[in-house]
């Protein structure tokens, strides 16, 4: 049996990938704040499938959290196969309306958690010549949209880079790039999404299957729906200033209220 640990697997993706990972057989790591939910889950996913759940309970906007999590995934006795970077947060407010710690919060578990963690997973895996890693992005990545895409772009812009220096290793690495997707992220920030048109919402669990697909095949970037990868398509032709004044409307119309 192969292992993966996931961050952020007690809701929304992260718990999609560990019911979609425990269904096929693999042994999981469950990351999160919350211990109670996590050990619930772990006992469940362990009834279900017969797969052995591990928690680790880590904070990884704190330095004792991603600390935790590095010393697990370099553990050579029980070696992670798969990682899955994706805890992750939003703020409600735009530039400036954002205390600075918030912001600096984000950056901390957007970008220096999945530095750190990718770099404790990859130098493992590429002793042994095989493994992935999955870090998740947004196709906020895509558009000027104030620090949450800038951080996201963070991570498109790493993984791929990254997947390109270790190409040939064995060990594979993909940002995953979805659209709205039903989980607790925008209650959790406060965020209304009411006004969202239904067409634009994704399911979780269809999300991770074409994501795990995606990596399979190689892809360093995955959109996993058609219907984002032709709004993707028409971003990449859009003028920058035109659609910074886009995306700043859609957000007030589609973001938080």
């Amino acid at each position: 049996m192969t292992t993966a640990l996931i961050t952020g697997a007690t809701a929304g993706i992260g718990a999609a990938f560990a019911r979609r990972l425990a269904a096929e057989g693999h042994n999981l790591v469950l990351v999160a704040r919350d211990t109670k939910r996590l050990q619930e889950q772990a006992t469940e996913l362990h009834d279900r499938h017969g797969i052995e759940a591990e928690v680790l309970t880590a904070d990884l906007a704190e330095e004792a959290g991603i600390t935790a999590v590095e010393r697990r995934l370099g553990d050579r006795k029980n070696p992670v196969d798969l990682l899955v970077n994706n805890a992750g947060f939003g703020n409600k407010g735009r530039f400036l309306e954002v205390s600075m710690a918030d912001e600096l919060t984000m950056l901390k578990v957007h970008c220096e958690a999945v530095l750190r963690l990718t770099a404790a997973a990859t130098e493992s895996m590429r002793e042994r010549g095989r493994g992935g890693v999955v870090n998740v992005a947004s196709v906020a990545a895509f558009v000027p949209r104030g620090t949450y895409g800038a951080s996201k772009a963070w991570v498109v812009q790493f993984t791929q880079g990254a997947a390109r220096d270790l190409a040939g290793s064995g060990v594979r690495l993909m940002a995953l790039c979805p659209g709205f997707v039903r989980t607790e992220f925008h209650e959790r920030a406060g965020m209304g999404t009411d006004n969202i048109p239904g067409w634009m919402w994704l399911d979780a669990d269809k999300l991770v299957s074409t994501a795990l697909a995606d990596l399979a095949r190689g892809k360093s970037l995955s959109i996993p729906d058609p219907r984002y990868k032709a709004l993707m398509g028409v971003v990449k032709l859009a003028p920058r200033g035109m659609l910074g004044g886009i995306t700043s409307k859609t957000g007030r119309k589609y973001g938080p209220r």
